[in-house]
């Protein structure tokens, strides 16, 4: 087995569990009784997720990758507050980092790659201001998420 399909598979995995434990918390915070959680539950949802989640549309969370490959100038999008996208066709790479609340459109991210044909979750990486150029922030990856395009009717449905 290659090891883009074991990673492809973990990363398949890991995004399952995600969603079961999303799909699962707010239920188990009901009935506790948690009125806090309940609460945050059903908080609005921001401007960068709703942007993202317009960006997510017909695709499927595939299982976390540590590393990315990266071709030459590759598109990324930065959707303040909410998470770095890179990529671009039917399978785009999510970065929502350890801080979301840090990442800023008005930011130049700064990586410096132990691999220079990937970025991956330990790469160094910062944040500098792009007008004034100063540092503003370190930037802390966790591993990306895969959304794949979904193809109608492959499941034979739709």
């Amino acid at each position: 087995m290659t090891r883009n399909t074991l990673l492809t598979r973990s990363l398949i995995a890991a995004c399952a569990s995600a969603l079961a434990l999303a799909i699962t918390l707010p239920a188990a915070a009901q009935q506790k009784g948690d009125v806090e959680a309940g609460t945050a539950a059903a908080a609005p949802a921001t401007k960068g997720e709703k942007r993202l989640a317009k960006l997510l549309k017909g695709r499927v969370a595939g299982e976390p990758v540590r590393c990315i490959r990266t071709r030459g100038r590759e598109q990324m999008q930065v959707i303040s507050h909410t998470a770095y996208v890179y990529g671009s066709g039917n399978t785009i790479y999510v970065q929502r980092t350890r801080d979301p609340q840090q990442i800023d459109d008005r930011d130049t991210l700064i990586t410096n790659r132990f691999d220079p044909t990937q970025l991956c979750r330990l790469d160094t990486t910062t944040t500098v201001d792009r007008m004034t150029g100063m540092f503003t922030g370190a930037v802390f990856f966790d591993d990306f998420i895969p959304y794949t395009r979904v193809k109608r009717g492959a499941s034979g449905e739709g």
